[in-house]
């Protein structure tokens, strides 16, 4: 737990590397996965840099390898998973040439296969058109004569009446008429512009055209999606009337197809079609076993290109960060790296020189700087999602305590407290488990969504939350709402010859007690019961036999009264475990303040926050347990049980004075030593404000106020005087706002925050009560039902309640336990002594920039 504890330490070097090396060290850098470079070009643009020649060259890669990806994809084969590629050495600049060469090749092939298929698709979607055409025809002309076709046209021409007879009497069209013959024109139109193709056409013509639309059948185009054209054939007479409809089917861009007047023409012309459409399939199908070959060869090959070219782009955009240096034809970077790693990272560069073959040895300096490291915590991929947890709240600042690794047990720990049910418990733990089984396969899965991957990353998380509601639920004695009898009940309940309308009143007493005096003899209340005379009276109301083991006693489930002792039991319970924790928290201040050698933060701030947190809410603890232990016949005043929030109230309302004798919980039955020691806790709260208010301040005052006295003492000016302690950098009113600002928040927040972990309580009730609705209002009604359809009703109600319970108890519910014990985490412990302003370390790391994209290099 070392680097969970603290982060690493961390140094910042400085990295000096000859310029034919530096390719192969800052990849060997790169698969090592340690080191974080600085970018010492921040004030040069991204276009001016040594190495954008090459990162263009690498954008322009991976857009060859997007199009062949598409391709791929476009054609249904599957691409393999990156093989060696990823253990693999970056290729350096000869391979990264050739590798090139050979995308350009592809990529011309590609283009030069995908255009001829297109032209050959295009040939047959002409092909199939006609073909279609022919026999649309073939059909119309064998059904109508085309005497009957020119009677029509004539007739349509003599109905017309003003303008358009007009025309038709003109010179022009009766010298045309007696001169031409009865032509038609063929062709293809899409079914959405066949309506305004026809009325535009009837209109144009002023009816002295013949129409006839055919619906196509099966009509693909050249991307082989169905579209839905239509067949038009149009009879004219006249060259006026042909170029007119001409011009209005190159309007509409219908496709025309020549069209035979013989029947043996049209059948010639057929075959001849069908001729070529048979050699035009056979030519594609050529060309597609020819382009799915070379797809495939580039399927196997796609990923591990992906990867080679992804390594080639990360070195040089991280190379782009070093400084150049003309002189000595070098470069030279600061990376911050972990101080116990610097052996492998100099062995690492040591490799990649090496491998270069120059000979030249890269030179690994530590420098001595001020600046704040960045935050590295060692995780695994189980601690890695508790972590995620807390840097979500902000990053730890460099080597003060994290609270990941107490995250790991108190926050699954708190949302089974809101979340306690045995059954529910379970269900989550099995599916968390079915993730942790399979999460070799299941982490091979892309694209499953933001709410997927998130469920996915916190299967450990899951995992915990159901096996500690399992646990929180079998103390609770709930299991889907109903109790559990794995041990007898440590009440005995009396002889049911007693009881009357179903009501018991059981007695604490044992029944050895109640069978001595006072209560022994009682007479028999009912002697057809039996036992004579005189009777104990634990057969009559029920006695206490033994203090239940572990949990909540079954039978409490079974009293009228369940619902408040549950309640003041749970909510006690909260408010100790949320005055642990924040006293842990507070605890927790000591060690940061003892690393980072602040003795005033350990003797001014630590030590009031702990006395002014036990001296309330410490005691509030105590005063819990004792009431727990302590029989109402023997308190101070027999029979009295204390209200705990009245007597925390009057501790200081009525500071100094005894407290009222129902009040009193231990000491004298007067209430004198209770109510001395609950002054002496008043008091030291009382004095531990201005502890924590004035001292500090005062302290650092004094010390600046020193300093300033030995600098004037040596003649040095102030202006000129740059110290990195930041206490200086403020004067006193700044500092004492600070303090007064941080006592007013800790005061005001050890009451906000002990009221706030009585939602553990409330939402530990909610769920209760709401499991017990749904088995009673919707799984015991099925389960009750009596006659033929008793079956049906069963098998509907628990449906119902599965459904429900998933939804609402587990999803829902679930979600806003996590939501509560997130906020409880966050606010109510972290905020006693995590400053949370650091920021994380980002290696150079080719694992982490192929899992994540080329966000990881910005």
């Amino acid at each position: 737990m070392g680097s969970l504890w603290r982060s690493e330490q961390m140094c910042l070097s400085q990295l000096f590397l000859q310029s034919e090396a530096a390719f192969e060290c800052v990849s060997a850098l790169g698969e090592l996965g340690l080191v974080q470079f600085q970018d010492l070009n921040q004030d040069v643009n991204a276009y001016q840099r040594k190495y954008v020649n090459e990162l263009r060259r690498c954008d322009e890669m991976n857009r060859k390898l997007r199009f062949f990806e598409k391709e791929v994809v476009a054609a249904g084969i599957l691409a393999d998973p990156a093989g060696s590629a990823l253990n693999e050495r970056a290729p350096d600049s000869v391979a990264m040439q050739a590798l090139d060469v050979e995308f350009v090749q592809i990529e011309k092939e590609l283009l030069e296969i995908n255009g001829n298929q297109q032209e050959l698709q295009g040939q047959e979607l002409h092909l199939l058109e006609m073909k279609e055409i022919l026999q649309k025809t073939s059909q119309f002309f064998d059904s109508n004569d085309m005497n009957d076709v020119a009677q029509l046209t004539n007739d349509g021409a003599k109905v017309s009446g003003g303008e358009r007879a007009s025309l038709l009497e003109s010179e022009a069209y009766e010298k045309d008429n007696r001169s031409g013959q009865l032509g038609f024109i063929t062709g293809v139109i899409p079914r959405e512009k066949s309506a305004s193709f026809e009325r535009l056409t009837w209109r144009a013509c002023r009816g002295n055209v013949f129409i006839r639309i055919i619906a196509m059948d099966n009509c693909k185009n050249s991307k082989g999606e169905t579209v839905l054209k239509d067949i038009f054939i149009i009879f004219f007479q006249g060259s006026i009337l042909e170029a007119r409809v001409n011009k209005i089917c190159e309007g509409f861009s219908a496709s025309l197809y020549p069209c035979p007047d013989t029947m043996r023409e049209r059948r010639a012309l057929g075959e001849e079609v069908q001729t070529r459409l048979d050699d035009l399939s056979q030519v594609l199908g050529t060309t597609r076993e020819h382009l799915r070959k070379i797809l495939s060869r580039i399927a196997y090959q796609l990923n591990d290109w992906q990867v080679k070219v992804t390594k080639i782009k990360a070195i040089f955009h991280t190379m782009n960060k070093f400084s150049y240096d003309k002189d000595r034809s070098s470069l030279i970077g600061n990376c911050w790296c972990p101080t116990n790693q610097l052996g492998a990272i100099r062995e690492a560069l040591r490799q990649g020189a090496e491998h270069s073959g120059t000979g030249a040895q890269p030179i690994l300096t530590p420098l001595e700087t001020r600046k704040m490291p960045p935050t590295y915590h060692v995780t695994n991929k189980f601690t890695g999602a508790f972590q995620a947890i807390v840097d979500a709240y902000g990053v730890a600042s460099y080597q003060e305590v994290n609270p990941g690794p107490f995250t790991i047990i108190t926050f699954p720990f708190l949302f089974a407290v809101m979340f306690g049910d045995l059954g529910h418990g379970a269900i989550m733990f099995l599916f968390a488990l079915f993730l942790v089984k399979k999460e070799v396969s299941l982490a091979a899965i892309k694209g499953g969504g933001e709410i997927w991957d998130t469920i996915f990353g916190g299967r450990y998380i899951l995992l915990l939350m159901g096996l500690f509601s399992m646990y929180t639920g079998f103390l609770y004695n709930d299991c889907f709402s109903k109790a559990m009898t794995i041990i007898d009940s440590g009440w005995e309940l009396p002889n049911p010859c007693y009881i009357k309308e179903d009501q018991v009143e059981m007695m604490h007493l044992t029944r050895e007690q109640l069978g001595q005096a006072p209560y022994q003899p009682m007479l028999n209340p009912n002697p057809e019961c039996g036992g004579g005379e005189y009777v104990n009276p634990c057969d009559v109301y029920g006695c206490f036999k033994y203090a239940y083991p572990l949990g909540i006693d079954p039978v409490w489930m079974q009293t009228s009264n369940k619902l408040s002792f549950t309640n003041s039991y749970k909510m006690k319970m909260s408010v100790i475990l949320g005055v642990l924790q924040m006293a842990f928290g507070t605890t927790l201040s000591y060690f940061n303040g003892k690393y980072f050698k602040r003795p005033d933060d350990v003797n001014h701030v630590f030590i009031p926050q702990i006395i002014f947190l036990l001296g309330i809410f410490g005691y509030l603890v105590i005063m819990i347990f004792k009431k727990w232990g302590t029989d109402p016949a023997d308190s101070p005043n027999s029979g009295s049980t204390p209200s705990l929030l009245l007597m925390l109230i009057n501790m200081f309302l009525s500071a100094g004075s005894k407290p009222e004798p129902s009040e009193v919980l231990y000491g004298n039955p007067n209430g004198s030593t209770q109510g001395l020691i609950q002054s002496i806790l008043v008091l030291l709260c009382l004095v531990c404000v201005p502890w924590m208010l004035l001292v500090k301040p005062l302290k650092i005052k004094k010390v600046i106020d020193a300093k300033k006295a030995e600098r004037l003492a040596a003649g040095i000016d102030e202006d000129d005087q740059h110290d990195d302690d930041d206490d200086e950098h403020h004067d006193f009113g700044e500092i004492m706002v600070h303090q007064a600002i941080h006592t007013i928040e800790f005061c005001l927040g050890c009451i906000s925050n002990t009221a706030s972990y009585l939602r553990l309580w409330a939402l530990s009730l909610a769920h209760a009560e709401l499991s017990e609705v749904l088995w009673e209002m919707v799984l015991e009604p099925g389960l009750s039902a009596e006659g033929g359809a008793q079956p049906v009703m069963i098998f509907a109600a628990f449906a119902v309640w599965a459904v429900l319970t998933i939804c609402v108890l587990l999803i829902m519910e679930g979600l806003s336990a996590f939501l509560h014990a997130l906020r409880l985490h966050w606010v109510e412990f972290q905020n006693k002594f995590y400053e949370g302003v650091g920021y994380l370390f980002h290696p150079f790391s080719f694992e982490l920039i192929i899992e994540n994209g080329d966000e990881e290099l910005d």
